[in-house]
């Protein structure tokens, strides 16, 4: 006698599942390198003397080098895509807006959440729905480093390629 098992396939939400006003703390967090730092900006060809060279950087206002803000954008948007999009997905649509109130620096660990804004059916694809999120990342003591609203179109379950 064979035991049928349960089989659970990690998945973002379906269109439908999205509830707006829901927010998701997303985990885990992610504590800054100065290697993820010089890598990102080096291989985004960035040559920006904030994120690369401790002695000028020093003598600006923060006092150090700076975590690349496109890094933490990245970093803020990817912490979401185990619980929201993967596989659910079918486009990154675009960004309405992106702020970073307060830098990052090297050592800071980033925590992320995202507040659901809305839903709406796209009204050109069947099967697929626009969804609005609020991203926020915030370093260990809280302090709101990122922000940013973007929209995603996911696939509805029943429409969703197999």
């Amino acid at each position: 006698m064979t035991e049928e098992r349960r089989v659970v396939r990690q998945r973002g939400l379906w269109f439908e599942e999205f509830e707006v006003g829901t927010v998701y703390e997303h985990a885990p967090g992610r504590t800054v390198t100065e290697a993820d730092n010089v890598l990102f900006t080096t291989l985004t060809m960035n040559t920006q003397s904030l994120h690369l060279d401790a002695a000028w950087s020093g003598r600006q206002p923060f006092g150090r080098r700076l975590v690349n803000s496109m890094f933490t954008l990245s970093t803020l948007v990817g912490a979401s895509v185990a619980q929201l999009t993967q596989g659910t997905i079918v486009a990154n649509l675009g960004f309405e807006s992106v702020a970073f109130p307060h830098p990052l620096f090297h050592g800071d660990t980033l925590y992320s959440s995202s507040e659901v804004l809305g839903t709406r059916p796209s009204s050109s694809r069947p099967g697929q729905g626009i969804v609005r999120v609020k991203h926020v990342g915030r370093n260990q003591e809280g302090v709101v480093v990122a922000e940013c609203t973007r929209s995603v179109l996911v696939w509805t379950r029943e429409a969703a390629p197999q």
